[in-house]
């Protein structure tokens, strides 16, 4: 069996967690399945060599798409491409597990939906299931979008909304249908690795920058003249508890662009770049506090029990932490130097809560059930 895994990379530490959550997952469900990755920017094919990716060849370039038309390439051929030089087409896989996170709605370009409609309608008519994985979807405001989702999404075999207001921006489009189900983020089932060489977590205070603040995806204008300040303050503000700030690069060049400003101000604080990221997630595990604004550090940090302070560009934020159960965490733009101080001392001071244990514990649980389900939609769609 063929599995392609989408919408993943190696440069988004987040996205590359959730390539680890799925890999986990393949192989205690489907042990003898081999992986197939698409290549782009951020998925060189040496990062897909490691893993022993099959790659799927793109046949797609801009709004030309000959995905649909692989079936027609001989079978032999399609198998000799295969097995001697690794390459398969979209009539080979047999399943695909969209793993996006966040790549479908109005704050991305429209061909992200348009390639997802198509590849919803080429897999279907091929017999074969397509899983939207736990993710963020939507809003959906443009109308040829909308017109296209209607029509496609209904022919995935299983549509996982991450959240409550993902859920609603899928059922505005398709109604109540049976595919669509609401699971939470699933790297949460992921074990960290803490590195030999992050030494005294427990003084430290990681702050984790997120370009999309500053940028044009960013609809809450508050925050392009407050968000660089308020990592400026948080520096101080974990000075003053006697800790020790840490800036921790979740993702590229861009979010490496906003560590190196926040360091300019206080050479003595230390950039982590770190690429495996399950060390990422060990290191967060590992740290006093986070001050976090890339989705999956701040997953990584909440379901660990980890303080976690936030800033949100997206509604995947508010839904995410009120399903931790610490919606006070999030942070406003126009926070204070002292509120800031404030927050962080209680978000430290409530590490030990039992209800957000037995919250962090349902979710788990919660991601268990997911993959159950995927197994059994998989199963049941290849009479398996």
């Amino acid at each position: 069996m063929l599995i392609e895994v989408k919408g993943v990379q190696f440069v988004n530490k987040g996205a590359e967690l959730m390539l680890h959550a799925v890999l986990q997952q393949l192989q205690r469900h489907w042990p003898n399945a081999q992986l197939v990755l698409a290549p782009n920017p951020n998925s060189p094919y040496a990062a897909r060599a490691r893993l022993a990716a099959l790659q799927r060849v793109p046949l797609r370039k801009g709004r030309i798409d000959l995905n649909r038309f692989s079936r027609f390439i001989p079978k032999p051929l399609r198998r000799w491409l295969r097995d001697n030089l690794g390459l398969v087409f979209a009539a080979d896989i047999d399943v695909v597990l969209d793993a996006s996170g966040f790549a479908y709605g109005d704050q991305w370009p429209q061909a992200n939906s348009a390639f997802l409609s198509a590849e919803l309608h080429h897999f279907a008519a091929m017999g074969k299931p397509y899983i939207l994985l736990p993710q963020a979807l939507g809003p959906f405001g443009r109308a040829a979008e909308r017109q296209q989702l209607k029509q496609a999404l209904p022919l995935a075999a299983l549509i996982c909304a991450r959240e409550e207001s993902s859920l609603q921006h899928v059922r505005d489009l398709t109604g109540d249908i049976n595919q669509l189900v609401r699971f939470g983020d699933f790297t949460n089932l992921v074990q960290g690795v803490i590195p030999a060489c992050y030494s005294e977590g427990q003084r430290k205070v990681l702050i984790i920058p997120n370009a999309n603040m500053v940028s044009a995806r960013n609809q809450r204008s508050e925050w392009q003249p407050h968000y660089l300040p308020l990592l400026h303050s948080a520096v101080k503000v974990i000075r003053q508890l006697g800790l020790e700030p840490a800036l921790l690069n979740h993702e590229g060049d861009a979010d490496g662009a906003i560590c190196q400003s926040v360091q300019q101000s206080d050479s003595s604080i230390e950039i982590i770049n770190e690429a495996d990221p399950l060390k990422v997630k060990g290191i967060i595990g590992a740290s006093k506090a986070v001050i976090c604004s890339r989705f999956h550090g701040c997953v990584s940090a909440l379901s660990q029990g980890v303080p976690c302070l936030g800033t949100s560009w997206s509604h995947k934020y508010e839904r995410l932490f009120d399903e931790y159960g610490q919606s006070e965490a999030l942070l406003s733009a126009d926070i204070t130097s002292e509120q800031l101080l404030q927050k962080l001392q209680w978000a430290i001071n409530n590490i030990d809560n039992q209800q957000l244990a037995e919250k962090r514990a349902a979710l788990k649980l919660q991601s268990e059930q997911l993959w159950q389900q995927v197994e059994a939609v998989i199963n049941q769609k290849l009479n398996i």
